[in-house]
């Protein structure tokens, strides 16, 4: 793993030092004497974690944080607050500020690497999902990503062995969270899994139960794979709290718990948990845009294009047939010269419903261009495929297309075209040719009716 790391301190001995930590565990690393110098490099400089002293001239740490994070570019990177003041208020105002995390000098060495590497993995997956979005967003496929994370309760799981422990945190986290408590690490696992949960602390107060392997078996599971983990460690625990931050633990707090910071740093999980959610949603919202049909809702020709090859192939190599039907409104063109784009559109609706209808739901039915469909019916012989293509000849034949602006009922046609795949001879390209000719020899023999390719 490598990142760019900016340092930011006034004292220059201090940044040799951090320096040369983290030469040693080959980063690429940055250097800022103040505030100013920081923001500036930020500004022009692709920077993927600070570690930001507080105590500085000109303007201090907090203030510096505050505008990294006001700041559209810089919001996203994580900062680490390096600093010699040690009481719980700075430590919640550095959280407030907008702070990842709060070390106190002199750092401790494996905890200082291992809460780098463990913010860089985060921001890695980060900037991917920025970066698919903002490519989608360019090609007009993606809403907006804007707007407020919403300010309504987080929802927490708290796995704590001892009932009173358990009601002190639930105490401190009520002002932003609603809280669910569990005893039984096992019985929690699954009501993590179960439940939309936006962070998970675990308390390592069991007596006869390791705590990290919970935290593994959160990171193991899908449903549970990107959600936030909280440890709550003792004194002086420092290898648990490296295991952990190297099994994926997102952050952790150390005994005695300070309840102030336990509310910030949750806080800071739950509104990082909602702005990947976004950005996950985003990116999935995106690829079925890029790969749908506006109109219809079935999958467009660019989906055909890029899964047909994949569908021949699985059924040469299991031996199965496969057949598709190509096939047209008939007269189309009439309709939209007579009512309107809107009526042929609200057609073409239509028509797609009842292509749904009329389908397995193994097969795949696609728009391929103006009123064109193709429909793919992997293990289907000729003969049964031309039975599902007089199915779907019937249904639009023998119920009228009631449209809410046309007072009479339209009575509506469509020819089909079917083609086998002869697994010696056909590629995508041939086997969607054969069935285009079949539908053209149906189109010329009298439209509203099937035609099969010749083997």
């Amino acid at each position: 793993m490598t990142a760019r790391i900016l340092v930011v301190d006034d004292i220059p001995a201090n940044v040799k030092l951090l320096e040369a930590r983290l030469l040693a565990e080959y980063f690429d690393v940055l250097t800022a004497a103040n505030g100013f110098d920081a923001l500036a490099i930020c500004e022009r400089t692709q920077v993927d974690l600070i570690l930001l002293d507080v105590m500085m001239p000109g303007i201090d740490g907090f203030e510096v944080c505050e505008r990294l994070k006001e700041n559209p570019r810089t919001a996203h990177i994580p900062v680490v607050m390096v600093t010699a003041l040690d009481q719980p208020s700075d430590r919640v105002r550095g959280l407030k500020a907008g702070a990842d995390d709060f070390l106190t000098k002199p750092v401790n060495d494996l905890q200082l690497m291992s809460r780098v590497k463990s913010l860089v993995r985060l921001k890695t997956l980060t900037d991917e999902l920025r970066v698919r979005a903002a490519a989608a967003e360019a090609l007009g496929m993606d809403p907006s990503l804007g707007g407020a994370l919403g300010d309504e309760p987080g929802s927490i799981l708290l796995v704590d062995g001892r009932g009173s422990s358990q009601e002190r945190i639930v105490r401190a986290l009520r002002p932003v969270a609603d809280v669910t408590c569990m005893s039984d690490p096992q019985a929690a696992l699954f009501e993590a899994a179960e439940k939309p949960f936006e962070l998970v602390i675990v308390n390592a107060n069991f007596a006869e139960y390791d705590p990290l392997r919970l935290c593994s078996q959160l990171r193991s599971l899908e449903r549970t794979r990107y959600l936030p983990i909280l440890l709550i460690a003792e004194q002086g625990h420092d290898d648990m709290i490296v295991r952990a931050l190297d099994l994926g633990v997102t952050d952790y707090l150390v005994r005695p718990i300070e309840p102030n910071e336990l509310l910030a740093r949750s806080l800071t999980q739950i509104r990082r948990k909602r702005y990947n959610d976004r950005l996950r949603s985003s990116v999935k919202q995106s690829i079925e845009l890029a790969v749908t049909d506006g109109l219809t809702g079935l999958h467009n020709r660019r989906y055909l294009d890029s899964h047909l090859k994949l569908l021949i192939d699985r059924s040469v190599a299991r031996g199965r047939a496969m057949s598709i039907c190509m096939t047209d409104i008939d007269r189309f063109k009439l309709i939209n010269d007579t009512y309107g784009h809107d009526v042929g559109d609200a057609v073409l609706r239509e028509f797609a419903s009842r292509l749904r209808s009329a389908v397995r739901g193994a097969d795949l039915a696609c728009r391929y261009g103006g009123e064109e469909f193709v429909l793919v019916m992997p293990d289907t012989p000729p003969e049964t495929a031309a039975v599902v293509a007089e199915r779907l000849r019937m249904a639009i034949e023998q119920e009228p297309f009631r449209l809410g602006d046309v007072a009479v009922p339209l009575q509506l046609t469509a020819s089909m075209g079917i083609a086998t795949l002869s697994p010696q001879s056909d590629s995508p390209e041939t086997l969607l040719k054969r069935a285009d000719n079949a539908l053209y020899e149906a189109k010329r023999g009298g439209r509203n009716r099937v035609v099969a390719a010749a083997a």
